[in-house]
């Protein structure tokens, strides 16, 4: 055997323990199985809504916070209790109530994005349901300055709709 070949028959085992050193060294570095496991990326939606949230706030950042808490509250009231807009309004301002200035309300009211007819709709429902009230008697409680407040027209497209 050459002395060529013999060099090149040494060099195999020193490039084969540095690529083995490299491997180690490049495990060792990302921390190896002992590391906990990454977060899974944030899905496309998730990215979305992140992005609507931050464009939210940094478009309103001279909104007082108790406006932001009556928006809060009334979007609550819509999505839950499924009032009008004058019912959200006055629970907000209630002594009784909420207890938020007439601005902080009045501010959650405009700013609320509410679908007032799928609101009366809804409560035309549990009155149907809940207290087997005639239409009639329904239609009256939704409009009535004592009962749901909503509009004419919300109350009658709940009447329109109450049996779809």
């Amino acid at each position: 055997m050459s002395n060529k070949a013999k060099k090149k028959r040494k060099k195999w085992p020193i490039v084969l323990i540095i690529i083995i050193a490299l491997i180690g060294f490049g495990t060792l570095g990302s921390g190896g199985d002992d590391s906990e496991p990454a977060e899974p990326a944030a899905s496309s939606a998730e990215q979305a809504e992140t992005k609507a949230e931050k464009e939210t706030t940094e478009a309103k950042p001279d909104v007082p916070r108790e406006y932001e808490s009556a928006l809060n509250k009334a979007e609550s009231y819509s999505d839950i209790m499924h009032m009008s807009k004058a019912a959200i309004y006055e629970q907000l301002v209630s002594e009784y109530g909420e207890q938020f200035s007439k601005e902080a309300a009045q501010y959650a009211v405009d700013n609320l994005k509410a679908n007032y007819k799928k609101n009366a709709l809804e409560k035309a429902k549990e009155y149907q349901n809940e207290m087997d009230m005639s239409p009639a008697a329904i239609k009256e409680q939704l409009v009535s300055e004592y009962g749901e407040r909503f509009t004419q027209k919300e109350a009658d497209y709940a009447i329109a709709h109450l049996n779809d």
